[in-house]
């Protein structure tokens, strides 16, 4: 065993193995690694110690037939699989362990976590019920399932108080990381080794805490009065050291690892699956009266500073679950949270009071997670907190920014007590909105033109309210979706009618004036706009740092701390200022965010977009400059607005919608991504629009984000391509496997392609010439243009136009099918970028051969133009499918057929492995050295041209 070799033996004793031959040591239970043990980690350990660990091992040992060797070695390596659970007669076991966790030294502690964290999680899950079809075999499980239990049970037994007890004081000062506490609280710790960055092999340190917080989350799961005890009177200890500290915003180090602490412990004791807790009152007592004195230590506190408040705040957060079952205590905290708001400065002139207004945001966002986890317990004081609010607004003592993560609580409240509630939230949140926003003054100012928007952009306050109202309706819209819980009687006249949404009679007055702005802001990109713009303003349509360095999968920390460069918006941005370059590209870009986001939630809520919008106003808002447009925003829009739109577009609306606003996207998307991507093949820069005014950064750096752009742009629109082919919006096609496994359908089945249009959306854009002609195209470019991801997006939706040739007598469509589709996927093929989904463009071309090739001469030209084949393959090929009604066993013989007759020089098929579809410019061939776009000489015709 110690050379490698597994010897036939029935029992392995690892006693003095690891010591005396510097094995690592690995102890697995049930398909778990409990332990990682190696000699170097021992090596600080004293003898005494030693003897332990080896009696330890000796006493883990195990037993297995020969027949189920699981004893795995190496030079290196003792792997020790246990199959069972731990024999635990006298707990010594533990107490080793539980020695070793607390060692000062980070290594041995470190190594012994994994043991009682598998331990805990294992002795914690609850039994899986599983189905057997014998009677016998269901009572054998019984049996093996009822000795787990009881060994667990055994197990715990050991796990005393004691135990729990020091796993929490122990794992209380390791979130600390040694770099960021101060000297004085390292000395405080004694030889304690926290963790440093200085560690090698130990995975990252976010990783490390959020190991140890599942670990104090279990502990607390067993023994939650313990756990409430510990993590209170830890940060009490805290509290106090603060309070008599000089300058206690300087060493928040240990006060803000504790919150995380405590937030496992109170959703561990309060998350509403504990069984002890539930079930024994007296501990329920006991748990409350603890934190219900933390919660009152929290609120007595008088922090004004930014820093402290901003800890508090999530101290506060962290006792949510708790308030759930102490509503008693919700209205303390309400009125402690907006003491906190106002007792930090309201105006920020400097970036040196950064910190107090990212604090006052900390604290309104507050309000939204603890509306989240005390659920109904804060629905009696919603009253006093829209009073609170409006008193603060009055007197000009609440940001709108901030009024708008306050209102946002209050949709959250507003969920859980049912639709009437929402209705009146919305209505008190909205109608002071909807006064301001649908005034006709400031929209004749700011949006009557492009001249009128750069106005907009030197008017600050004006600017970002406008920012502000937006992003509340992006809120609103999402928090404002129904929960079957709330689907009562009294709101539905029928059993199987849909409630309205409460968002639904604003629709028309939020969209309006937000078409208007889309509009303006599209028309800063047209030449003849963008040319007269003040210099200020162009400079801010140009791509900023970060989302540049995001383009190349850099970081942003390149920018200094708090400052943005329009990648990123400042959520309570009020306008103090007059805005600067920053300024306006953040408001560009947050407008798009939130505005696109608004349309496309919009379309959600029943049918009110589509039934009292004007088609005419939407089209012109998003299409008129749709060719000025950069690829980035396309993708965004698409995205956001136009893929929620095609889904939820009602099937009487899609001849009203449908052709006004696609048509203008897929004529430019499919002329842009043919001329971007020949760019780039041939001359290896894709060319997009969005980086023509970067000056800064290496021809490679460009390439690479031109590229990342065209392939997010062409990913996005087979996207779309892909949703319009889903079978919810196309219950009209039939599936091909609903005759039976027949290669030949009944001609006087065929259907006319005006009856399947009536209810497939595929069908419709191919009734509308406009829509399908580039749709068509972009199937056909898509195979060549080495993106993978892209063709796996497309596919559904060539599968859908291969269908419709089959079932429908559409001559034009069985051309196309037939023998442009067929070619193109087939010179797909080529690309070892379509080897991730080579298996289904097989699959599609056997469904065209098969279901096809009497039916047109294309099929088999396509196949006899293949370099390699013969009329004698052909045939045979052809014999072998009617010997099958296999649709799998067809497409083996598609896909053995291609190989043959390409002389197996299709790389998808060769492949047969997951690539990397993102290329790297720096390493991609160019066009001269591209075999798959290469003609080698005039003899060769068709699909042999490429092979």
């Amino acid at each position: 065993m110690i050379d490698g070799r597994v010897s036939q033996m029935n029992t392995t004793v690892c006693k003095g193995l690891l010591w005396r031959y510097g094995f690592r040591f690995q102890l697995w239970h049930h398909g778990k690694l409990f332990l990682t043990l190696d000699s170097s980690i021992l090596a600080s350990c004293n003898t005494s110690r030693r003897e332990q660990h080896h009696w330890f091992l000796h006493d883990y040992s195990c037993s297995f037939p020969p027949s189920e060797r699981s004893i795995e070695t190496s030079p290196t390596v003792v792997v020790v699989v246990v199959r069972g659970c731990f024999p635990l007669e006298k707990g010594k076991n533990l107490d080793d362990m539980l020695g070793f966790f607390q060692h000062f030294k980070f290594g041995i502690h470190f190594q012994s976590m994994h043991f009682w964290l598998v331990l805990m999680r294992d002795l914690m899950s609850k039994p899986k019920n599983s189905t057997h079809s014998a009677a016998d075999s269901s009572a054998v499980s019984s049996t093996g399932s009822g000795e787990v239990e009881n060994a667990k049970k055994k197990t715990l037994s050991f796990v005393s108080d004691d135990f729990c007890g020091a796993i929490l004081d122990t794992s209380f000062p390791r979130m600390l990381k040694r770099e960021k506490i101060l000297h004085e609280t390292a000395i405080s710790l004694g030889a304690l080794e926290l963790w440093s960055d200085d560690f090698e092999g130990k995975g990252t340190f976010s990783q490390y805490r959020s190991r140890l917080l599942e670990l104090i989350r279990f502990v607390s799961f067993y023994k939650p009065l313990i756990a409430a005890t510990k993590v209170s009177e830890k940060i009490d200890t805290i509290i106090k050291g603060l309070l008599l500290s000089s300058a206690p915003t300087q060493d928040l180090a240990v006060m803000e690892s504790m919150q995380l602490a405590l937030e496992n412990v109170v959703n561990a004791a309060f998350d509403g699956s504990n069984d002890f807790t539930k079930a024994n009152a007296e501990v329920q007592l006991a748990l409350c009266r603890t934190f219900e004195g933390l919660l009152q230590q929290f609120i007595s506190l008088k922090w004004t500073e930014p820093a402290l408040v901003e800890v508090l705040v999530h101290y506060l957060d962290a006792m949510g679950p708790f308030l759930k079952y102490f509503p008693d205590a919700v209205g303390s905290v309400i009125n402690k949270l907006f003491e906190l708001l106002t007792s930090i400065p309201l105006v920020i002139k400097d970036m040196s009071m950064h910190n107090a207004r990212h604090a006052r945001l900390q604290t309104c966002t507050s309000f939204i997670r603890i509306a989240k986890t005390a659920d109904k317990s804060i629905l009696p004081h919603m009253k006093g907190i829209a009073d609170t609010m409006g008193c603060l607004q009055r007197e000009g003592r609440l940001l709108q920014g901030e009024h708008n993560l306050l209102g946002e609580a209050f949709l959250v409240m507003a969920s859980s007590a049912g639709i009437q509630q929402q209705q009146d939230v919305l209505r008190w949140l909205l109608e002071p909105l909807s006064i301001q926003w649908t005034q006709s003054e400031w929209q004749d100012k700011y949006l009557s033109g492009p001249h009128g928007l750069v106005q907009l952009c030197s008017d600050a306050p004006v600017m970002w309210s406008i920012f502000h109202t937006l992003t509340f309706f992006e809120r609103a819209l999402k928090r404002s979706g129904l929960k079957k819980a709330n689907w009562n009687s009294e709101n539905s006249s029928t059993p199987n009618s849909t409630p309205l949404n409460p968002m639904a009679s604003h629709i028309s007055w939020m969209v309006t004036p937000l078409l208007k702005l889309l509009r303006c802001i599209h028309s800063l990109w047209s030449p003849s706009v963008s040319q007269a713009l003040p210099g200020e303003v162009r400079a801010a349509m140009v791509m900023g740092d970060v989302e540049r360095f995001s383009l190349l999968g850099e970081g942003n920390s390149k920018l200094p701390k708090g400052v943005t460069d329009g990648s990123k918006v400042d959520m309570n941005k009020e306008g103090y200022a007059e805005p600067n370059e920053s300024d306006i590209r953040n408001w560009f870009k947050g407008i798009r965010d939130s505005g696109y986001n608004v349309l496309g939630l919009s379309t959600t809520v029943g049918d009110s977009f589509f039934k009292y919008l004007d088609v005419h106003s939407v089209a012109v808002a998003l299409m008129e400059n749709i060719q000025s447009m950069e690829f980035r925003h396309i993708r965004q829009l698409v995205h956001s607005t136009l893929i929620p739109l095609v889904k939820n577009c009602p099937l009487d609306m899609w001849e009203i919608w449908l052709e006004k606003l696609l048509h203008p996207l897929f004529v430019h998307a499919q002329q842009a991504l043919s001329c971007s991507w020949s760019s780039l093949l041939q001359d290896g820069r894709a060319k997009v629009p969005d980086v023509h005014d970067i000056l800064s950064g290496s021809d490679l750096k460009v390439e690479v984000m031109e590229e990342t752009i065209l392939r997010d742009l062409t990913r996005e629109m087979c996207s779309l391509l892909s949703v319009i082919a889903s079978p919810p919006l196309n219950t009209g096609i039939p599936s091909l496997e609903q005759s039976g496994h027949v290669s030949r359908l009944d001609m006087s089945s065929l259907k006319n392609l005006d009856t399947v249009a009536s209810c497939s959306m595929v069908g419709f854009l191919l009734k509308h010439e406009g829509l399908a002609l580039p749709t068509l195209r972009m199937c056909l470019e898509a195979f060549t243009w080495t993106d993978g991801e892209a063709v796996t997006k497309i596919s559904s939706y060539c599968s859908a136009l291969v269908v419709l040739a089959i079932v429908t007598n559409h001559a034009e469509l069985i051309e196309y099918v037939s023998r442009d589709l067929f070619t193109s996927i087939i010179k797909g093929l080529a690309l070892e970028s379509n080897a991730i989904i080579s298996a289904d463009l097989v699959g599609i071309c056997r469904e065209i051969f098969v279901y096809l090739c009497d039916r047109h001469p294309a099929p088999r030209q396509v196949l006899m133009s293949l370099p390699n084949i013969t009329t004698h393959d052909l045939v045979a090929f052809e014999e072998s499918l009617t010997k099958t009604f296999s649709p799998k066993e067809q497409k083996q013989l598609t896909r053995s057929l291609f190989q043959l007759a390409t002389g197996n020089k299709l790389k998808a098929l060769a492949a047969q492995k997951t690539v990397n579809i993102i290329t790297n410019v720096s390493t991609r061939p160019r066009p001269a050295n591209a075999p798959e776009s290469k003609v080698d000489d005039g003899d060769v015709v068709g699909l042999a041209a490429i092979m």
